[in-house]
Formats: C-alpha cells, structure tokens, sequence
C-alpha cells in the first residue's frame, strides 16, 4: 500500500553547535509508512558507524519485506502481528551487525546507538525505541512523549529518587540502560497505537529534548505544523539557539488522512466510477 497520499514527512539532522561530526542517522520511506532515527554514540567516528548501520539494514530490510507482506497480518506461528515480529527481528539483525563490527575491528569497540522507528499501516503506529531517542504525538493541543527513556534517569524518576524538574538539571542525563549494538542481544520496546487525521508525529535525538523543552517544542509545532519542512528547521535552530551541545535530529509525520488496510483496491474501482 503506498501511504506517500496519506502520510506527510519532513526531516532534518545537524551537527550541532559544539560537535565536528554528526554520530545521529536518520531514514524514511514515505510510501511504505517507515521512519527511523538513530543517535550513535563510541569514540572517533565510530557512533557514526552504529548508526548508519542501524538505520540502514532496518529501512532496507523492511522496504522490501513491506513489498511482499501486511504488517496488520498476524504471524501463524507466535500470534503476534507481523509488523511488532518484523520489527524484533530487524532490530535484532542491526544489532548483531554492529555488535559483530565492534568485536571485529578495534577502532569500533564499543560503539553502539539509540533506535526509534515508527511504521505505520491500518490507521495505526507501531513503535519500536531502545535508549532514549524519543517519539512524541501532537494531537490537538495536546503534546505528549510516547516512548519511555530506556535511562538512569528515567529510572531514577521511576523509582521516585528525582522529580522531572529535578532531573532537567542532572549530570546523568545521557547514560542509557539500553542500546542497539553493545550487548550480543537486546530488546525493543514495542507498541501500537492508533492514529487520527490531524495527528503529528516527532521522532528526535536527545540532541532536541536535553536542549528544548517539551512546552516549547509543543508550542512550535502547534505555530509550525501546518509546514512540517519549516518546524523541523525551526526546532533544529531552536536546539542550536540554546547551545546547541549535541547533534540534533528531527523527523516529523502529519496524518493527512486515513489509510485502513485494504483501502488500495476499494479505492481505485470507486475512482473508476467518478
């Protein structure tokens, strides 16, 4: 099903103001309904390397799995819905990619990267995240964090040892518990979620959420939204205006419509009748 109709896409990735070199990567296929963004993290250009690696095998493997199958489908042998198995074994791939490179050559021990990828099919959004890049939804005038940190502070949170105002001002604001690459397996976070015409989607880096606060992000694309490709400059600029200490990545998703599955056929013989 192409969703290039339905699904509006805009994105933008910057070095930052302080860092030479820019360790975040980001990928869409439009058509297909796939986002994803990915913030490396290793020594010399080896983050770089993880997260290139990341965005890469998951936007190849998954353009040409969307070629052949519905993600709604359910998977015979586990139950789940192919595209939540899909995802687990993409991220996994990634994984022992980067993992693999890292043991294998020295100047990439180490390396690994934070992961959020979106799909969306059937009025609906699967999410898979590891670290803490984040995705947001922008519904009305509500603008809200989807995802979770996979963090030390967000356990912290958690466990009640910080509040939220608390935890703006941490040193440990950048320690993940989770990420793609460093161990020989990992998890993602799965889930699904529903979707609504009006609806905007923002995947970021930490280099946006550490340096823009989330009232003032949602207030950008509450101005902004009606011109995606003009809010993600502005939210990058906003990130640099205020120190710009990190690479700042952004993509953003407008649902323009609805896009049930099985729309496509349906769709093309009522315009045969027009």
């Amino acid at each position: 099903m192409d969703l290039s109709q339905a699904l509006e896409v805009a994105s933008h990735t910057d070095p930052g103001m302080v860092r030479s070199n820019n360790e975040d990567s980001i990928a869409s296929v439009a058509e297909k309904g796939l986002v994803v963004l990915a913030d490396g993290m290793g020594g010399y250009n080896a983050g770089e390397v993880a997260s290139g690696m990341a965005t890469t095998v998951i936007t190849t493997e998954l353009r040409q799995w969307l070629d052949q199958h519905e993600p709604q489908e359910l998977d015979p042998q586990s139950g789940q819905k192919a595209a939540q198995k899909i995802l687990q074994e993409q991220v996994a791939k990634a994984n022992t990619s980067i993992y693999q490179a890292s043991q294998s050559q020295p100047q990439y021990a180490g390396m690994g990267t934070t992961l959020v990828i979106a799909l969306f099919y059937d009025n609906k959004m699967m999410v898979a995240h590891i670290g803490d890049s984040r995705l947001y939804r922008m519904r009305g005038d509500d603008f809200s964090q989807v995802t979770k940190d996979h963090s030390l502070l967000q356990e912290q949170i958690d466990a009640g040892m910080l509040t939220k105002e608390q935890a703006k001002h941490s040193a440990n604001k950048n320690l993940v518990t989770r990420a793609l690459g460093i161990d020989p397996a990992v998890e993602a976070e799965i889930h699904e979620y529903d979707t609504v015409p009006g609806d905007i989607y923002l995947l970021c880096s930490d280099g946006l959420s550490d340096m823009v606060s989330d009232e003032d992000i949602g207030m950008a694309l509450q101005a902004l939204g009606a011109n995606l490709n003009l809010a993600v400059q502005q939210l990058v600029q906003m990130a640099n205006d205020n120190g710009g200490r990190d690479n700042v990545s952004v993509i953003l998703i407008k649902i323009l419509r609805e896009y049930p599955a099985g729309a496509g056929l349906a769709s093309k013989i009522f315009g045969w009748f027009r």
